[in-house]
């Protein structure tokens, strides 16, 4: 059994979360539906009355969890000969895999994103996704974190291939922390 996946940012993380999702709404219903059956076992009004409430308020929880499970459902973690790729680039900068990303106008599934001084690149695989607005959106982020606004969306595989072997690695560059602040906040951003 491996270990992948296990927190954001890390290859397989879709797979895993949405397992565990799974598990969380599956709890959450059986929770309710054994809530309503007990009013069945019940004689005394208020209790079936309080059985009910406790129903009803158990949705909330558990539609909490499932909404963000059925908004991420298409998106799967990537296959592993993309990880074989990307993965020997990881002792040269900061990767993030498996990213989804939300914003008010789109959500953005960032296979990979590479956290980088010079700027993040981001592989998305989506085709509806309008890489400008995407961009608009993370750099205003970025900005509003006092980090350097420049984020680039690669939707085409050939072209972030080509940008990752072009960077050069991260420790020919002055640490000033930005890299590690920028991977926490594109984690904080993804579902």
């Amino acid at each position: 059994m491996n270990n992948y996946g296990k927190y954001k940012g890390e290859y397989g993380y879709r797979t895993h979360h949405r397992k565990m999702q799974i598990g969380m709404v599956a709890f959450g219903a059986a929770m309710i539906l054994a809530q309503l059956a007990a009013r069945h076992f019940v004689e005394d009004q208020a209790w079936k009355n309080i059985l009910t409430v406790m129903a009803i308020l158990s949705v909330l929880p558990t539609a909490n969890i499932a909404s963000p499970l059925f908004a991420g459902w298409r998106f799967k973690t990537p296959p592993k000969e993309f990880y074989d790729r990307v993965h020997p680039y990881e002792e040269r900068f900061t990767i993030l895999y498996d990213l989804v990303i939300t914003s008010k106008e789109a959500i953005m599934p960032m296979d990979a994103a590479i956290v980088h001084p010079t700027g993040v690149y981001c592989f998305c695989t989506l085709d509806k996704v309008d890489a400008r607005k995407g961009e608009s959106y993370l750099n205003g982020m970025f900005t509003a974190h006092r980090l350097d606004p420049h984020v680039k969306i690669i939707k085409d595989e050939k072209t972030f291939f080509q940008r990752l072997d072009s960077l050069k690695p991260a420790s020919e560059y002055e640490d000033d922390g930005s890299v590690e602040y920028g991977a926490g906040l594109l984690k904080n951003l993804s579902m």
